[in-house]
């Protein structure tokens, strides 16, 4: 059986070479549709990521990547969704070089090429059915957001690298920072608060402490001229910029948090009022924060963590650039207890 599929990829390979693309493509979808017909998935899998492979390589002359896209779909939708297979563990070796070829296909993708963003709809969408995380699994999401970030998209990274793996903190601080660095100097908290804020709206204090201090390490080494001052105590060190008083703001804010002092954080937010009324952007975020990790109540409908994902994540349908960005949407209103202050950083 395996040979006959090589052979089968091989001579739609070679139409493909030959620039035969709407054939092969034709081909290709009929004898994938016959396996899955047969229950016998991983031979379709093999022939439409093989495909697949082919003609998203051979670009959009003629619609190739478009086939292309349109047979990465189709293995998602067809195979992976039908087979039921499973977002796997560490012990399943196939279902983890299932996920992988995913990933794999997903690099293949032209950027301009329109297809890739339903593929990984679909595939997010396949992991949130077949896995432990409705939101879908993290390792695609890092993929995904990666993608975007190489591509200097800012938006459409942000949606992912905040629920992705430990690595996606890093990536993102890193996205943030260079997109921070086309704007003015002053709005460094801004930029800063689009790495941190998203982490903290979805539970996750350890990576919002994380892209934190990766992005203010570039700031200081890059911007000398800052005069950053340390400032240490028994329980903790923080680096205080005396020009940019929200970037304090914010390494306050995930001091306060860990510490889980409602009465600190209303003096926090009170001290900075008016430097956060002044960017405008920050009062939902910071409200479902303080409802979050400090009981503070906000008053409101419907669900906050799913306006907050729809919404993904401030602004989301905007396009990437030195734009400005724009507000926080919401938060989840289940209390998230403070993390220890022995947390440690990956």
């Amino acid at each position: 059986m395996t040979s006959r599929i090589d052979k089968t990829i091989a001579r739609q390979q070679e139409k493909i070479a030959s620039g035969a693309y709407y054939e092969a493509h034709q081909q290709l979808r009929v004898i994938a549709a016959r396996y899955v017909k047969q229950s016998n998935y991983d031979a379709a899998a093999d022939i439409l990521a093989g495909g697949a492979k082919a003609l998203l390589r051979a670009g959009s002359q003629q619609g190739a990547s478009a086939s292309g896209g349109d047979l990465a779909i189709m293995m998602v939708v067809e195979v992976y969704n039908k087979a039921g297979w499973e977002i796997p563990d560490e012990e399943d070796a196939a279902a983890r070089a299932r996920k992988r070829r995913l990933i794999e296909l997903l690099r293949e993708f032209p950027p301009e090429e329109p297809t890739r963003k339903r593929f990984i709809q679909e595939t997010i969408g396949w992991s949130g059915r077949f896995g432990p995380l409705e939101r879908g699994d993290p390792e695609l999401h890092h993929a995904a957001g990666s993608v975007y970030a190489e591509e200097n998209e800012p938006y459409d990274a942000e949606k992912h690298l905040t629920l992705g793996t430990a690595e996606s903190a890093d990536t993102l601080a890193r996205l943030e920072y260079e997109w921070y660095t086309n704007d003015e100097p002053h709005t460094a908290a801004i930029y800063a608060s689009r790495a941190v804020f998203p982490y903290l709206l979805t539970g996750n204090l350890r990576s919002a402490n994380k892209a934190f201090l990766i992005f203010t390490s570039r700031l200081s080494s890059s911007n000398p001229s800052l005069g950053a001052q340390e400032v240490s105590s028994t329980s903790s060190d923080v680096r205080v910029y005396p020009s940019l008083p929200l970037l304090n703001f914010i390494s306050l804010l995930l001091l306060t948090i860990q510490r889980g002092s409602a009465d600190l954080f209303r003096q926090l937010t009170a001290h900075y009022a008016s430097q956060i009324e002044e960017i405008g952007i920050w009062d939902d975020a910071l409200a479902q924060i303080g409802e979050m990790y400090f009981g503070l109540k906000v008053p409101r409908q419907g669900n906050p963590l799913l306006d907050m994902m729809g919404n993904m994540l401030f602004g989301g349908g905007q396009s990437g650039g030195s734009q400005r960005p724009g507000g926080h949407a919401r938060g989840a209103s289940k209390k998230v207890e403070a993390a220890p202050a022995s947390m440690e950083l990956d």
